[in-house]
């Protein structure tokens, strides 16, 4: 009797309709029209020593409406980051006193929209004036990063909506910035030719730029860095529309591999994996319980079982996929998706084919 009982239950199971099956589909369609994220820029505040209670100070550059969070390699939690203004996302983490975080600790940053993620490693030491070991042996190997010129051209009117043209010239190879006196973002100048770095900064209404403000070029090779202030105030020059559309044209489809990201999705279990775990669990219970237990132990076993079956299932549809996230020349992020370990490592230099990438 028991057992037609618990075949009837599966028969009934069989034809009920999957509950939320329209909601879960809406909420597929939603996630699917969502726009890409993009980061354009990530800056942190170093402390001068890893030491419990100092805060590591975060600020994101990105798509607005997003969720913002860092994590710091040695750490034992994460950075929320909260959005103070359309697209600038702030945060701190305190350091703990299990937290292992050193002068060679990288910190991530992930910019969430929907389903889609955007991410970017800060590429600056964390800790100020620290040398480790690894450190002051790279010194030794990696020659010391030069500057051979360093220039900004201006429009006529440094107002907001007006973009600068950022360039730097000198060692090849390296990972090039500018710094804007009174602007927080750190501008990434992408490097066009061997040893040509350009980068673009669209004035914000927030800015105070003047013609006297102080602009800093900055080359990291390794561990070790230089810097260049630009020898003169900022000025228009003959052409600097022109020069805009050109360089924010100069291979639009090209960049650089930044991060490889293993997502694993967790399943959503249904009904039908708590009735099947529920069933099997009160079946369980009634072996066990024997005498005056057994209706107890059959309702426990069948709460238990539900959960179980309901995990187990959960389980067996966890999917995973891997995440290139590529750092476009302009200064914006793309990522794309591989079922399978992508034939790319970070640093590949790859251009954007039909809404995929290839190595170059």
């Amino acid at each position: 009797m028991y057992t037609k009982f618990v075949l009837g239950l599966f028969a009934v199971a069989a034809f009920l309709p999957l509950p939320f099956s329209a909601s879960q589909a809406f909420a597929q369609q939603s996630a699917s029209s969502i726009a890409q994220p993009r980061i354009d820029g990530f800056d942190a505040d170093p402390v001068a020593k890893p030491a419990p209670g100092r805060e590591l100070m975060f600020t994101l550059y990105g798509s607005p409406g997003g969720a913002a969070v860092v994590q710091v390699s040695g750490a034992t939690g994460i950075a929320a980051l909260v959005e103070t203004d359309t697209g600038i996302y702030e945060g701190s983490y305190t350091i703990r006193w299990r937290d292992k975080i050193t002068a060679a600790s990288t910190a991530t940053a992930n910019l969430r929209l929907g389903n889609q993620v955007a991410s970017t490693i800060l590429d600056e030491p964390l800790i100020g004036n620290a040398n480790t070991r690894q450190g002051k042996h790279n010194n030794r190997k990696v020659a010391a990063p030069k500057i051979d010129r360093f220039d900004v051209d201006a429009p006529e009117r440094l107002v907001a909506g007006e973009e600068l043209i950022l360039t730097l010239t000198g060692s090849p190879g390296g990972a090039a910035s500018a710094r804007i006196a009174g602007v927080k973002r750190k501008i990434a100048l992408n490097e066009i030719r061997a040893g040509v770095y350009e980068g673009l900064y669209t004035i914000h209404r927030r800015d105070a730029i003047t013609d006297s403000t102080v602009v800093t070029g900055n080359l990291r090779i390794g561990e070790r860095e230089t810097s260049a202030p630009l020898g003169h105030k900022l000025q228009a020059s003959p052409g600097h529309r022109q020069r805009v559309r050109q360089a924010a044209h100069a291979c639009a489809d090209c960049g650089v591999v930044e991060a490889i990201n293993l997502i694993e999705v967790k399943g959503k279990g249904s009904y039908l994996g708590m009735i099947a775990g529920g069933v099997a669990g009160a079946l369980l219970g009634g072996e066990v319980g024997h005498g005056k237990g057994t209706a107890v132990a059959e309702v426990i076993g069948a709460a238990g079982g539900a959960y179980a079956g309901n995990e187990i299932e959960k389980r067996m549809k966890t999917t995973r996929h891997y995440e290139v996230v590529v750092r476009l020349e302009a200064g914006a992020t793309r990522t794309f998706s591989y079922e399978a370990q992508p034939g790319f490592a970070v640093g590949t230099k790859v251009k954007l084919e039909n809404d995929s990438i290839r190595a170059i």
